[in-house]
């Protein structure tokens, strides 16, 4: 008797395309970064931030000039932080930080305008956008920082809040060379705490941030001696409310 022989095929599986595999991996990527980008955020929302990009790109400029490798860095709470120093970064850095919800279009419009009249471009960029690059990023110039700053910059708006920001910003940004802070800045320059800064040593530190390397807060220049005195004005006009 003939022997009835079946044939088990299994279903045929379908294999991804090449172009398929990339839009996997890709997305993917981008899920995991929004994952880890949103909590690395939300941890710094509680806890110091110990070191930036900037301080490690400093210490090895420093190294290649033969440079002894400084990092002064003391992280203090943003109540031992004098309040002439808050209101003078936003006098001097970004008038309407308390205003808006990270970035000025206003100031970028006007940024753009002068900089296509061929004018020295001042620049747009608001405390929070300045904090989203110092901490999270690299220095430079690109499309692709740019966007993963407004990307950081719509995060630490929405999980830090405004006084976060400012504390954040005020313990992490370059105030002299190798001096990072207000704490380091106030003792490198005033030989004091950031609590005790006076409303014109607040406007001096300020002063110099476009270039705190180039210029100094104290023993200034008589440029940076205008720019005090025009801050130390403006601090009267300035109103905390986080």
């Amino acid at each position: 008797m003939a022997k009835k022989i079946t044939s088990s095929k299994k279903s045929p599986t379908k294999k991804r395309t090449t172009g398929q595999k990339i839009v996997r991996f890709f997305w993917l990527l981008f899920l995991w970064f929004n994952i880890i980008s949103f909590f690395v955020v939300l941890l710094l929302k509680f806890v110091p931030v110990p070191f930036t990009p900037l301080m490690g790109m400093r210490a090895l400029e420093h190294n290649e000039e033969g440079k002894d490798m400084v990092c002064s860095h003391d992280w203090v709470p943003i109540e031992e932080i004098s309040l002439n120093l808050q209101k003078a970064v936003i006098a001097s850095e970004d008038g309407r930080f308390l205003e808006h919800s990270g970035f000025d279009f206003e100031a970028m419009q006007k940024a753009f305008q002068n900089n296509q009249k061929g004018k020295r471009l001042k620049g747009g960029s608001t405390i929070s956008q300045q904090t989203a690059k110092n901490v999270f990023l690299w220095q430079g110039r690109s499309y692709v920082r740019k966007g993963l700053e407004a990307y950081y910059t719509v995060l630490i708006e929405l999980i830090w809040g405004k006084k976060r920001i400012m504390e954040v910003y005020l313990n992490s940004i370059e105030m002299g060379d190798g001096v990072y802070g207000a704490e380091a800045a106030a003792k490198h320059w005033y030989r004091k705490d950031a609590s005790s800064l006076t409303r014109y040593e607040a406007a001096g530190i300020a002063a110099i941030l476009p270039s705190p390397r180039r210029y100094k807060a104290s023993n200034s220049s008589s440029y940076i001696n205008r720019r005090k005195a025009k801050i130390s004005r403006e601090i009267s006009y300035v109103k905390l409310k986080y």
